[in-house]
């Protein structure tokens, strides 16, 4: 297993490549959901440029008319290139299937795992699609909160497994791996101790592993399928979130070899929804991207460095442990007396957009997320709003 250090990728820093008003001009989802007098540093979009080798291969598909259905397994092929030298894991391509995206091959697995009613175990404060995508498939949502420390709680998760498969009715668990809001990688030993749980009690582990790239300097990531015990798991990831392709639809599901079954039952369908571009992108992204992604992983532990400075500068009373991945900062600000949802305040008084903690679940009142991946002196003024909300 290889990994280049952040700061000797070479690349010139892409969070500083885009000015606010090259930004402003952008129609994604970031840029247009609020007013042009507040600054976004809410949803999980980069302030980035394309990398060139994706620009590269989508201008040659293009110019090509290379813009029919896709084929092949190039995607997955890609990604288990990059495995291999970053986490010294061997993706078995032939039990891979291309998914739409992951929270849509979260469904897609979900499914093959769990039938309608039953439950579906979720690490709380976790990403807000958790909560809507299961119980809009019909099942429910159980909540093993993380610890104080913001790690599983291997007590908690081995109740709520027993609770949740109380009777012998079925239940999976849905891993957030890099876990959103916060930041936290888990260990080895950590996800072997999930996979033994899960054994134990016969639940079904399904793991989001979109944020796996973007680790933090001296972090490495533990691919969940490659712990002993997790044979029967389903594992999702994408170059979406590392490379900004959230437009560019593909992920790939990919099962451990006791689950290469279940896979195949995934109905036909769900294969015509990821995009042909989509492909192309996320393929060059992983195999010719990785110099790009080092410069801007190494930008982003600079702004986690500099976020930590403002902070203890501007709003000290704001608790925050910097995330090992991700490039999203989970803030504890109850200490402001700002309510349950200071992400509000924020927005009103200081004209800068968070996500707000609630959706979250337990454990989310009186957080907000805030977005990093943007330039110094942007995350530097949404600071600022935000103490100025203070006033």
């Amino acid at each position: 297993m290889t990994r280049i250090p952040h700061e000797m990728s070479g690349e010139p820093n892409p969070l500083r490549a885009l000015t606010l008003d090259r930004l402003r001009s952008r129609t994604s989802m970031k840029w247009r959901a609020y007013p042009e007098d507040v600054l976004p540093l809410w949803v999980a979009e980069m302030d980035v440029p394309l990398a060139e080798p994706i620009v590269r291969a989508l201008t040659d598909a293009l110019e090509l008319g290379d813009t029919g259905y896709p084929a092949g397994t190039g995607y997955a092929e890609a990604l288990a290139g990059f495995a291999d030298k970053r986490w010294g894991w061997e993706v078995a391509v032939e039990r891979t299937a291309i998914v739409p995206d992951v929270m849509l091959g979260v469904v897609e697995m979900l499914k093959l795992v769990t039938g309608p009613g039953d439950p579906v175990v979720v690490n709380s404060p976790v990403y807000p699609p958790f909560y809507m995508f299961v119980e809009h498939m019909d099942r429910e949502v159980v909540e093993a909160p993380l610890g104080a420390d913001l790690r599983i709680d291997f007590d908690a998760l081995d109740e709520t497994f027993r609770r949740a498969t109380t009777g012998g009715r079925r239940a999976a668990f849905l891993l957030c791996s890099p876990h959103n809001p916060t930041g936290t990688v888990h260990t080895a030993d950590e996800l072997a101790a999930v996979a033994a749980l899960a054994d134990r009690h016969g639940v079904r582990v399904v793991a989001d592993e979109i944020h796996a790239p973007v680790t933090a300097g001296g972090v490495d990531f533990v691919p969940y399928l490659r712990v002993p015990g997790a044979e029967n798991g389903l594992s999702l990831m994408s170059a979406s979130k590392a490379w900004n392709l959230a437009g560019l639809k593909a992920a790939l599901a990919i099962a451990g070899p006791a689950a290469a079954a279940d896979l195949d039952r995934m109905p036909e369908e769900v294969s015509h929804g990821p995009s042909h571009l989509g492909i192309i992108a996320h393929s060059a992204a992983l195999r010719y991207g990785t110099d790009w992604l080092d410069a801007l992983l190494a930008g982003l532990d600079d702004n986690r460095r500099l976020l930590a400075d403002l902070l203890a500068e501007h709003l000290p009373a704001i608790t925050h442990r910097p995330g090992e991945a991700t490039y999203l900062a989970w803030l504890d600000c109850r200490a402001l007396g700002l309510g349950d949802d200071p992400a509000d305040v924020f927005l009103r008084r200081g004209r800068v957009a968070l996500s707000s903690g609630i959706p979250f679940g337990t454990g989310g009142a009186g957080h907000v997320r805030l977005n990093l991946a943007t330039s110094p002196e942007l995350l530097t003024e949404g600071v600022r709003r935000m103490a100025a909300a203070l006033d």
